[in-house]
């Protein structure tokens, strides 16, 4: 395991907050600068948007061509049960595991998820990661208001590319039951550098974006990142023994 970069980087927000071009603006950035200033190594991005939205094609599959039930989803765009939330975090898991056996050199494998408080929010979803996961993670949280997540959801959306990383977007409706109550407040209370989860201490850092630097993509949003992901780092360093 290096001992220049973080092994792995849980990165969490509400939608559209910034987590995607957050990790553009890493993939561009030299790895030699890359380690230095942020502390990332060579990048494996583990994102459950594309399982998630496999599973509606999936669906819609199975409803309009072989007259099936859905497995997934409902009609309106909704998971047939709660437990679907927890899969995807398995899913991940599973790559990883799948993905380290036969990784050449250490890299930074990001998780890059959002949860709300409506389907058991992130102090749920963390239970579903394995200790060994834990034991290696440390956690970016980009932290918008629900209105700036509802303004740059909107923004985003490209309807000739629902499935897009950077240009997919929720409808206003389901943005609202699904991700406006966040629980990373209540969940992150206990202690302002370490989750505790399964006895284990993840350390964790917000990264203010209310005012989008991840938008722009200007050095405001590099410095942010360096300084975000230097105190991170700091943390991860020094963080308590499992």
């Amino acid at each position: 395991m290096s001992e220049t970069f973080f092994p792995i980087l849980i990165l969490n927000a509400r939608p559209a907050a910034g987590k995607s071009e957050i990790i553009h603006a890493l993939k561009t950035t030299p790895l030699e600068e890359r380690i230095t200033r942020f502390h990332i190594g060579p990048l494996h991005i583990l994102d459950d948007f594309p399982i998630l939205w496999s599973w509606f094609e999936e669906d819609q599959l199975l409803e309009t061509i072989f007259h099936l039930p859905r497995l997934h989803t409902t009609a309106d765009g909704y998971f047939l049960t709660d437990d679907l939330w927890h899969l995807l975090i398995q899913r991940l898991s599973l790559e990883y595991e799948k993905w380290r056996r036969d990784a050449p050199e250490d890299h930074t494998v990001v998780f890059e998820f959002s949860r709300g408080a409506e389907h058991g929010g992130y102090e749920t979803a963390y239970k579903h990661f394995s200790r060994d996961i834990l034991s290696l993670a440390a956690c970016l949280y980009v932290d918008v208001t629900y209105e700036e997540s509802l303004r740059k959801n909107r923004a985003r959306f490209n309807p000739e590319r629902p499935d897009s990383i950077l240009q997919h977007a929720l409808p206003d409706d389901r943005l609202e039951r699904l991700y406006r109550e966040d629980d990373w407040p209540s969940f992150s209370s206990g202690n302002p550098q370490y989750l505790s989860i399964q006895d284990v201490h993840v350390p964790y850092v917000n990264f203010e974006n209310n005012d989008d630097v991840t938008s722009n993509g200007e050095e405001v949003l590099y410095q942010r990142l360096e300084d975000r992901l230097g105190t991170l780092w700091s943390l991860w360093q020094r963080r308590p023994a499992v």
